[in-house]
């Protein structure tokens, strides 16, 4: 079991890499880098010599051939294929302790994360494949997050296992001992989880559709509470195909209503979340779930932090960067909770 355990935290490593590289390759604005999918230019490896890259820019005469842009998107795609290859390592040598169907939901789901992928080159940035793709990669985050979450107990439980495993074993049985769930913790952990779902595709639709610097102060919009609004326009899903979505096609009162939208979501999971640290704070339980509770404080307290910076100081990258690293920070706390809810502590 310890080598599953290994390349499922393998696995969850890298995509939390992947996921963060993912969005400084379209925060830098190279999410059409290479213009076709699962190649650059129709290669494997981004055009260099002279002859590569005329022969590049003959197949795409439209899309000229930035070498820096190409390289950050076939890097970001090498390392979600080294994803997909872990989720189908892992599904075909499935340990019998673990459910048998959560590798092959794996599988699907970083399948269907790679044609997501394609459809962000190939519908030209279109926001409603942007912010799927963003979507589906926090979501194989979370079920990595859960696999090795589930994988832990027999892990450590086996007779076979070093001594190592099972001395971290013993040590969480002991934190375990006499703890019980907190009631009512099911349905609090899962409203939290539900609501930074939605505001994580909030945030994507904001992104895609550069909206992020529509309200430029804070906390007011363009000086007002309540900004003038076009949610009809704002949030239309499908516009149809053959539209450039690079740079944005929406016009101001748009983008202002999607930034606006997406500073309530932040106010409604940070509440949600905030209430369900508190509660785990606060719980006579055990120390293991008030140490949950402040896990999700942490996380959520920079997150807020990352989305006020990114406002006062206008976007810089590396700020962007962290806070979509930060939703998967946050969302892996809030994950961690709803597993624990839904599994008794002497199995955790």
């Amino acid at each position: 079991m310890l080598w599953f355990r290994r390349l499922n935290l393998a696995a969850l490593a890298l995509c939390f890499v992947v996921v963060v590289l993912g969005a400084y390759v379209r925060l830098s604005h190279a999410g059409l880098g290479c213009p076709d999918w699962p190649g650059c230019y129709g290669r494997i490896v981004v055009p260099e010599a002279p002859h590569e890259v005329a022969a590049a820019q003959a197949l795409y005469p439209q899309r000229p051939l930035e070498a820096p842009k190409a390289w950050k998107e076939m890097i970001h795609r090498y390392l979600a294929s080294t994803i997909v290859a872990m989720a189908v390592v892992s599904a075909v040598r499935r340990e019998r302790d673990l459910p048998r169907r959560l590798p092959w939901v794996l599988v699907a789901l970083v399948v269907f994360q790679g044609i997501l992928g394609m459809w962000t080159v190939t519908w030209q940035l279109k926001p409603l494949a942007v912010s799927g793709h963003l979507l589906g990669g926090l979501s194989t985050l979370s079920l990595l997050l859960w696999m090795w979450l589930a994988g832990r107990a027999p892990a450590a439980a086996g007779a076979d296992d070093p001594r190592t495993e099972r001395r971290a074993w013993m040590q969480l049985q002991s934190a375990a001992a006499g703890r019980r769930r907190p009631a009512g913790l099911r349905p609090l952990a899962a409203a939290a989880l539900l609501l930074l779902a939605g505001q994580i595709f909030l945030g994507g639709w904001t992104s895609s559709n550069y909206a992020a610097l529509a309200c430029p102060d804070l906390p007011t919009c363009h000086g007002r509470w309540l900004p003038e609004t076009d949610a009809a326009e704002a949030f239309t899903l499908w516009r149809g195909l053959g539209v450039n979505y690079e740079f944005g096609v929406l016009d101001n009162r748009a983008r202002v209503t999607i930034h606006f939208f997406h500073r309530l979501g932040a106010v409604l999971v940070a509440a949600a979340v905030l209430g369900l640290a508190v509660y785990l704070r606060r719980t006579p339980h055990g120390h293991a779930w008030r140490r949950l509770g402040g896990v999700l404080l942490g996380a959520l307290g920079l997150q807020l932090a990352l989305g006020v910076s990114i406002v006062l100081l206008q976007l810089p990258l590396a700020l962007a960067a962290a806070h979509n690293a930060g939703a998967a920070l946050l969302l892996a706390g809030v994950v961690a909770v709803n597993y624990y809810a839904w599994n008794p502590p002497d199995r955790a």
